[in-house]
């Protein structure tokens, strides 16, 4: 194995993993307020803001849906057992003695077994539920009429906080783990120009060498 510097997340991704955090941060900020824990904005620009992001990052996962499957990307995010108790005992404890990260990126999964499980919960978990619970909020007006509509609303109202706040949560992990091991810049930069350090078998170097030079370092 050989381990060079290759372009594992492309424009899209990048345009993704950023737009996102954008949207998420921006819902972040008006569901804070919403909910009275600042006063920044008012209650009325609030509801708009939270709205406008909510549909622009809904459209944003309908996209990468579809890219996901399109590229077959969607391999990375499956889980698998094998390392994942050296992944978790190094980030429990070995990761405070210094020790070396026990996973190197490979060219076809780039994310370490922990990560693929976290992104997996929160593609299929997460999300959806803050997709339901938010637009069954938003067009309450559609269905109010029906049986016990508002203890629904109520329903609908704690587990798409609650979401929310796990979700908050994974963001706060997601920058913490930027601070470990190398450097913050090295942590970013893959995110910023899509290269980072992989190992390549002979077979995979010498394919991107001569078929996608621009895709390798």
């Amino acid at each position: 194995m050989t381990i060079r510097r290759v372009k594992i997340f492309s424009l899209f991704e990048r345009f993704w993993h950023w737009s996102q955090m954008l949207l998420i941060m921006i819902l972040l900020f008006s569901g804070f307020g919403l909910h009275g824990f600042h006063h920044l904005i008012g209650f009325e620009t609030a509801v708009t803001l939270h709205t406008l992001a909510a549909l622009l990052l809904l459209l944003l996962w309908a996209f990468s849906v579809f890219w996901l499957f399109t590229t077959k990307t969607w391999r990375h995010f499956i889980p698998t057992l094998s390392g994942m108790w050296q992944v978790l005992r190094f980030y429990s404890y070995g990761i405070f003695k210094g020790e070396h990260h026990p996973y190197r990126k490979a060219y076809w999964r780039k994310h370490n077994p922990l990560q693929a499980l976290a992104y997996l919960m929160l593609k299929i978990l997460l999300f959806p539920l803050i997709w339901i619970t938010g637009l069954a909020y938003l067009g309450y007006f559609l269905w109010r009429d029906l049986p016990q509509a508002s203890d629904w609303l109520t329903g609908f109202a704690y587990v798409h906080t609650g979401a929310a706040y796990a979700i908050l949560v994974f963001v706060l992990v997601h920058v913490y783990m930027l601070t470990t091991g190398h450097s913050f810049r090295e942590h970013l930069m893959p995110m910023i120009n899509g290269f980072d350090d992989v190992d390549l078998t002979p077979e995979e170097e010498a394919y991107l060498l001569k078929d996608e030079p621009e895709n390798i370092r």
